[in-house]
């Protein structure tokens, strides 16, 4: 689009299936790269991406050109084929319903990457569901327990 300039930053949360710790590090770096070829093939900016074996968190710089609903289901779908063709996990790989998407000013990127390439460090101290629930709380989002996430107990 001509004469459009936009500063958009995203960070967005989600996690497999029932939050299966089915992402182990054999095969994390490689997912990371597929999903970084996904966001860039679509025009945008990956600042970085982590996560742990129940969940991933991603940080890009997002052009207007689609909507973020739009593009993490092009992740999701993707990555979940992607992951099911090379046969990573026994049975279906699909990732959960849903996701976290939090915006932030171009004054917080360092911050916010830092924190999202920490997350093997961040959750020796800290659960995935205390973080999920902060991060939403944190920004004054209203949820309902119940569609959050499907958390095992």
């Amino acid at each position: 689009m001509a004469n459009t300039y936009t500063q958009i930053y995203i960070h967005t949360v989600f996690s497999p299936l029932n939050r299966e710790s089915l992402i182990l590090a054999e095969w994390e770096n490689e997912l990371q790269k597929y999903i970084t070829g996904i966001v860039q093939s679509k025009g945008h900016k990956m600042i970085a991406i982590n996560g742990m074996p129940d969940h991933i968190h991603i940080f890009f710089g997002m052009k207007p050109n689609q909507s973020l609903s739009s593009l993490v289901q092009d992740i999701k779908s993707n990555s979940s084929k992607w992951i099911n063709e090379k046969g990573f996990v026994k049975g279906k790989f699909s990732w959960q319903e849903g996701f976290g998407g939090f915006s932030y000013g171009h004054s917080q990127i360092d911050k916010v990457a830092k924190y999202v390439m920490n997350q093997k460090e961040h959750h020796k101290k800290k659960s995935f569901k205390s973080e999920y629930l902060s991060l939403l709380e944190k920004f004054e989002i209203e949820f309902k327990n119940k569609y959050v996430f499907d958390f095992l107990e």
